[in-house]
């Protein structure tokens, strides 16, 4: 009787702790990881079907696992700075739980890993796309007119631009893109704002702080860009509308603009028959910008 306590408490136990798999997402990052003798698969497609086998089988067992984008290059990188033998699984263990605290990572809830990877891959991306503008805002300096902060200025700015963005919008959920290319690194950032039933918005935090960011990068270096909204209802045509990024504010698109912007291959430039119940519209008012014209740069 109290050796099958003692079984049940253990298998309690276990469904108490949280687990982090590392995973190789794509062939290239496979390929690299396989130079070192302790790292036994031989193919990537039957890794990813073991890994998704084993996130099934502890997923069963009410165990909860993070997936983490596993990078072998900052992997050795780790190892060097910590002194560990990468060649060594309970360096990659190391790593992977380093991974569950600081690197892209989404929680598996039983999707299949054809949808989980390209998640994590966009996790990743949006990391990396807020890191790298959040370090340019930081380097912006402050302003040599006023001494106030560049960056956090235009963060301020942006933040209010997407409140009357929203505030704005008509009913339904909106998914919202913003683009800057005029800095070293092109930048996209992607964000969605569901309605709930009783009309409130959902945001997701993390998501909104990286929009926001790349926005206040483009107002801060007066870089082109453009943001474009979809808004979608039930029983209603969808919306799409959008502003382009106009010195340190936002400049309406016409109807006929953000037609061509859609109905066009970007890469060809050969029109694109445009979508069926869709209403290209220009952009709603979003009220006169309240920053000092010296704190504009």
């Amino acid at each position: 009787m109290a050796h099958t306590d003692h079984q049940t408490v253990r298998r309690d136990l276990r469904r108490e702790i949280a687990g982090t798999i590392g995973l190789l997402t794509d062939e290239h990052d496979f390929r690299a990881m396989r130079r070192y003798r302790t790292f036994t698969f031989d193919d990537h497609a039957t890794y990813l079907q073991q890994v998704e086998n084993v996130l099934r089988t502890r997923a069963s067992q009410g165990s909860h696992t993070t997936v983490a984008l596993f990078d072998p290059e900052e992997y050795a990188e780790f190892c060097a700075e910590c002194g560990l033998d990468p060649d060594q699984p309970v360096s990659r263990t190391r790593f992977t739980a380093e991974l569950a605290a600081t690197g892209p990572s989404i929680p598996y809830e039983g999707q299949a890993l054809t949808d989980l990877v390209p998640a994590l891959v966009d996790e990743a991306v949006r990391q990396a796309t807020w890191a790298y503008a959040t370090g340019l805002l930081g380097r912006l300096g402050p302003c040599p007119t006023c001494g106030e902060d560049i960056g956090r200025a235009a963060f301020n700015r942006a933040c209010g631009l997407v409140v009357r963005i929203l505030d704005t919008a008509p009913p339904g959920d909106r998914h919202l893109v913003c683009s800057v290319s005029g800095t070293p690194e092109a930048l996209v950032s992607v964000l969605h704002a569901d309605e709930n039933t009783d009309g409130s918005v959902h945001l997701d935090e993390a998501e909104a702080l990286e929009f926001t960011t790349v926005l206040a990068v483009g107002l801060a270096t007066r870089s082109p860009g453009g943001l474009v909204m979809r808004t979608s209802a039930p029983s209603t045509p969808d919306r799409i509308y959008g502003w382009r990024l106009r010195g340190d504010g936002l400049e309406s698109l016409t109807a006929g603009e953000v037609f061509d912007a859609y109905c066009t291959d970007i890469e060809t430039g050969d029109l694109i028959p445009p979508e069926s119940g869709v209403d290209y519209c220009v952009a709603p008012d979003l009220g006169e910008e309240d920053m000092p014209a010296e704190h504009r740069h």
